[in-house]
């Protein structure tokens, strides 16, 4: 058996979120701190004991015949331990544990308790859960399943579809880890507050949710998640550059910078402000992902699951099967493949004959292919007002990307990567200001731009890097970054108009992604590769955010 210190492969085991002396298991959440942290323990055997003691203690003060009237819905701490027992049985990487717990719920419901369900079916709305929860998932992605679940105390939405890609989940649960939990200039309570306030900025109510919670666990106040308006000026402060690097992160100028930085009780040291500005970036990319993917909401949060019992019509059949993964005509979907292929085949060749396109050439294209984009919208956008628990923590709410209008203000101005590459200047800042990030963040930005399976829908054997370089570069693209030696000629050839709206929309204005949309892009390919679009989309939008912002920071330190 292996103590909690163990990777399950000997490798190197990912530190414990817990403080000295609960090392091992994650109390669950609302729950006395000393109960069921068995639960989450590597240990079989801890996890089987403490399992029987919870069965024994709900069901003892129940008869078999069931309770009094009322006397179960009075109760917040039994309504506490059923969402968790629900949550477990649906998500727990440990078999026996997961199947203990829907034993359990099938045995309260029997003795008459009002027991939840899950609302929907799986992560995704968008990906049919057999797809998501394959049996037998392969070792690493188990591995990490099984870390965050005892790091963490529970295998969240957004981890078990990037689970589809375990090299990349890897990289990032690294990184998000050590953002959230491990040592650095901000208390844990603040990061959790400016993971809301991202969050917030795109409307995605399941990370404010998620944050809120760690928020409280860190030893929060409370009041602070009444609104901004209740949070520490400090943190009210960010409100300007959590704005603009959500939206138009050209905006930022070294002058923001200096004013979070000037002496000042409410001021930002350098090395807190770029922790900030690295949970900003990531949260906002982060949101994209979660409506990029449908992401559900946790079942234990609201909306996701109901006290009632199932009705008839209760919708729990896999998402994809309404529409089907083609969306519309198999034969145009396959045809749709065999073009790409094509366009690819023949964009290497012409690589190879080393064709010269002169500077002038490159550069009208790229602004031919900026001011495109500005007219790249989705169609059927269904606008939907923002609920309060998100509305509180965001001012000035109509500010936005889509600030363009026909004849008022251009494309964002174009931002040459080679006079300030991440490579060349901004890792180096970073690394020099939080240093273990810096190295996190390029490993992941590698990882996710190298990550190939060498297939594409139906073929095998395929150099897609033609393909992901155009998705990269055409993100980076619509935020104002071009790349002097890229032809954007290459992104007409490869993303058609369907993908081009898919990534704008997600990228720029995520919180207005359809499920149509993710449908009637690449309609014969498998749900694996668009999740492997959305993280090639997150870490090109977070980067080219931290550019700008660390541009600035530069920018004022010289």
């Amino acid at each position: 058996m292996m103590d909690h210190g163990e990777a399950a492969d000997g490798g190197t085991p990912v530190p414990s979120a817990l403080p000295a002396g609960e090392q091992g298991a994650v109390a669950p959440r609302g729950l006395d701190p000393g109960r069921w942290v068995g639960l989450y323990s590597r240990g079989e055997r801890t996890r089987e004991e403490t399992m029987d003691a919870l069965g024994r203690e709900l069901l003892s003060g129940i008869p078999s015949t069931g309770p009094s009237q009322g006397e179960t819905e009075e109760s917040p701490g039994l309504h506490r331990t059923l969402l968790l027992l629900l949550r477990l049985s649906q998500s727990c990487p440990f078999g026996e544990t997961q199947e203990k717990c829907s034993q359990l719920l099938q045995a309260l419901q029997d003795r008459g308790i009002k027991t939840p369900r899950q609302l929907g079916r799986g992560p995704s709305s968008f990906l049919p859960v057999e797809e998501i929860l394959q049996e037998g998932a392969e070792n690493a992605q188990r591995r990490i399943f099984i870390e965050a679940f005892v790091s963490t105390g529970r295998v969240d939405n957004i981890t078990m579809v990037m689970g589809l890609h375990p090299k990349y989940l890897s990289s990032f649960w690294r990184t998000q880890y050590l953002l959230l939990c491990m040592d650095g200039p901000l208390p844990h309570h603040k990061r959790h507050y400016i993971a809301i306030m991202a969050a917030a900025r795109h409307q995605c109510s399941y990370l404010v949710g998620l944050h809120m919670g760690e928020f409280l666990q860190a030893g929060g106040d409370p009041e602070w998640l009444q609104g901004l308006h209740c949070a520490p000026q400090k943190l009210r402060n960010l409100n300007e550059i959590n704005k603009i690097l959500a939206h138009r992160p050209w905006l930022i100028t070294k002058e923001h910078i200096e004013a979070l930085l000037k002496t000042g009780e409410n001021s930002w040291s350098l090395a807190e402000l770029i922790q900030a500005l690295v949970l900003l970036t990531h949260y906002h990319s982060l949101a994209s992902f979660v409506f990029g993917c449908g992401i559900n909401p946790e079942i234990d949060h609201e909306g996701g699951h109901a006290f009632q019992p199932p009705s008839p019509r209760s919708c729990d059949s896999s998402p994809a099967s309404e529409e089907g993964v083609s969306g519309s005509g198999g034969r145009d979907a396959m045809q749709e493949v065999e073009v790409l292929m094509e366009r690819m085949k023949l964009l290497q060749e012409c690589q190879l004959e080393e064709d010269e396109v002169t500077q002038e050439e490159m550069e009208t294209r790229f602004e031919l292919e900026k001011t495109e984009s500005l007219l790249v919208a989705p169609s059927d956008i269904v606008e939907h007002s923002l609920p309060h628990n998100v509305l509180c923590f965001v001012e000035d709410p109509g500010f936005g990307y889509k600030d363009f209008t026909r004849r008022g203000e251009q494309a964002p101005p174009t931002f040459r990567a080679q006079d300030y590459t991440w490579e060349d200047h901004g890792y180096s800042l970073i690394n020099r200001l939080y240093p273990d990030v810096g190295q996190l963040l390029d490993e992941k930005f590698q990882v996710v731009y190298n990550l190939t399976y060498h297939t594409m829908a139906m073929h095998r054997g395929v150099d897609t890097s033609t393909l992901r370089r155009a998705i990269w570069n055409y993100v980076h693209c619509v935020f104002g970054i071009r790349y002097d030696d890229y032809d954007y000629g290459e992104v007409n050839q490869l993303l058609e108009r369907s993908l081009k709206v898919y990534i704008k929309t997600v990228a720029c204005y995520p919180e207005k992604t359809t499920r149509r949309m993710y449908t009637h892009f690449w309609r014969h390919f498998k749900h694996s590769e668009k999740v492997h679009v959305n993280l090639l989309l997150l870490e090109a939008r977070m980067q080219a955010a931290l550019l700008y912002a660390l541009r600035a920071i530069t920018r004022y330190m010289t």
